[in-house]
């Protein structure tokens, strides 16, 4: 049994549980996360791009006739988002309240959403994919429901009832993908599935259909427009570990599902709807990155800008091309990172002065120095500035996407896609530099002259997060060399 796979949700998985029974929560807690960034490191750097396919692989068969087994491995993609889930857990889990009242159900929910996200990702069986991801979601509902700030229940109810709904849509296309295999060969092995796909198993009249629960079920999960309001109340309602691992990591799951379930199996399903999921992504850029704009508090601003960056990443997915399926899996990184710093600061900032609301705010650059830098690093990634990852995966993405040729047409929808996502850079950048103007400059009122700086014991983890979009902006590579092969197996 290949234990580093196992301990990147294990990590977590275990210290929840030692929580409960009673052991120092916060100090488990980051014990735990910090073997699982461990592994992860070491997963995602032992990795044989050179080799490729699935590497330190590991199963136990449960239920033979129905090919049924705890089946756990990785590639270039799995192993990018396990590092990212790693990293996002460890800045959540020190981010979390030291004084909480009930400080061990909290961090133990904390690990159960980071333990359910890797077991996710590290799955290479289709139930136990599906079963870990709504693991996850049990203690992201109790979390805001319980620990959550504002109208918390309203949120609470709102994101269970369409995470619901869209894990039932899911699971019924899942199913429907199950039953498309013929009798003898009917699998829940992922792999062997995308060995299926290569014999065009997953064809006929029946496929488009499948895909599009598959797209609805997976894109309700990422906050695809319009099945997207549940997310910015329930990001701005969050408790900050919370919102940093839903948003920075658990949304994920529905973008690496389309990419290591519905785009390889059903690729001529994914032509067929490809009208669909740009005018989609065109919603979530134009039309959310507009509301986005209109928004007067900083967590409701970030609650929206993570539903529009959610745009450029199926951009690159609809390209259907090794250059833009790669420019979305980086940028799935990249955006984890971005937004998990940004709500941690975000947390900060309410904690220190009550209030994310811009007219109650102003001038804090001169009592916080450390923390206006932080938040200007993190504002400049995700607004895409040069140096950082985000820079560099949405650049794939709008090449991949605008080289997307349409037969007899001179000018595409994918082209018309791109176009709208280049205003939509334009969009971003305007709300998140008016947020940064409007809390960290101008005058300061008199009653923020008090306010202290974040020390440099709770600024590291935004350092962390922050430092590696640099390392990832500045060596893409890195990543792109893992990513490459997998993909290059679907996409050209």
């Amino acid at each position: 049994m290949n234990l580093l796979v196992h301990l990147t949700y294990l990590g977590p998985l275990v210290a929840g549980i030692l929580i409960l029974f009673g052991l120092p929560a916060r100090r488990t807690a980051i014990t735990g996360t910090v073997v699982a960034l461990i592994a992860g490191l070491i997963l995602f750097l032992g990795y044989d791009h050179v080799a490729g396919g699935y590497q330190f692989v590991s199963s136990l068969p449960l239920v033979p006739a129905w090919d049924l087994k705890f089946y756990v491995g990785v590639d270039g993609l799995n192993a990018t988002l396990l590092l990212l889930t790693s990293i996002v857990a460890l800045a959540a889990a020190w981010m979390s309240p030291r004084n909480e009242e009930n400080l061990h159900r909290y961090m133990a929910c904390v690990m159960g959403i980071a333990a359910g996200a890797a077991g996710a990702f590290a799955s290479l069986d289709l139930f136990f994919f599906y079963a870990f991801h709504e693991l996850a979601l049990i203690p992201t509902f109790l979390m805001i429901g319980i620990w959550g700030t504002g109208n918390r229940q309203a949120a609470a109810w709102k994101i269970t009832i369409y995470l619901s709904i869209g894990s039932i849509i899911l699971l019924v296309g899942l199913i429907a993908l199950y039953l498309m295999v013929p009798d003898k060969q009917r699998t829940f092995d992922i792999v062997k599935l995308q060995e299926l796909a290569a014999h065009r198993v997953f064809t006929g009249a029946g496929a488009n259909t499948v895909f599009l629960l598959l797209l609805i079920g997976f894109g309700t999960l990422v906050s695809l427009f319009p099945f997207h309001t549940w997310a910015p109340q329930a990001y701005a309602s969050a408790p900050v570990p919370v919102a940093m691992l839903h948003a920075g990591v658990l949304k994920k799951f529905g973008l690496y599902g389309l990419l290591r379930l519905a785009l390889p199996l059903l690729p001529e399903a994914a032509r067929h709807w490809s009208w669909l999921i740009l005018a989609l992504l065109v919603g979530n850029i134009l039309f959310v990155g507009l509301a986005t704009i209109s928004q007067k508090q900083l967590d409701l601003t970030l609650g929206y800008s993570s539903v529009m960056h959610m745009g450029y990443i199926f951009l690159g997915l609809a390209s259907a091309n090794l250059i833009g399926v790669n420019g979305a899996a980086l940028l799935m990184l990249a955006h984890g990172l971005s937004i998990a710093a940004l709500f941690a600061i975000s947390g900060e900032l309410r904690k220190q002065t009550g209030t994310l609301d811009y007219r109650d705010l102003g001038g804090l650059a001169k009592s916080m120095p450390l923390l206006c830098f932080l938040f200007g690093l993190a504002t400049f990634a995700s607004i895409g500035l040069p140096g950082f990852a985000n820079f560099a995966s949405e650049l794939l993405v709008f090449f991949g996407a605008f080289k997307t040729a349409t037969p007899g047409a001179a000018f595409n929808g994918y082209q018309i896609a791109t176009v709208c996502a280049l205003w939509g850079l334009i969009i971003s950048a305007v709300y998140m530099l008016r947020a940064y103007r409007n809390i960290f400059f101008g005058e300061r009122l008199n009653r923020w002259a008090g306010v202290k700086d974040v020390s440099l014991a709770l600024g590291w983890p935004v350092l962390l997060l922050v430092a590696s979009l640099v390392f990832f902006g500045f060596a893409p590579q890195t990543v792109l060399q893992r990513i490459e092969p997998g993909m290059a197996l679907f996409w050209k």
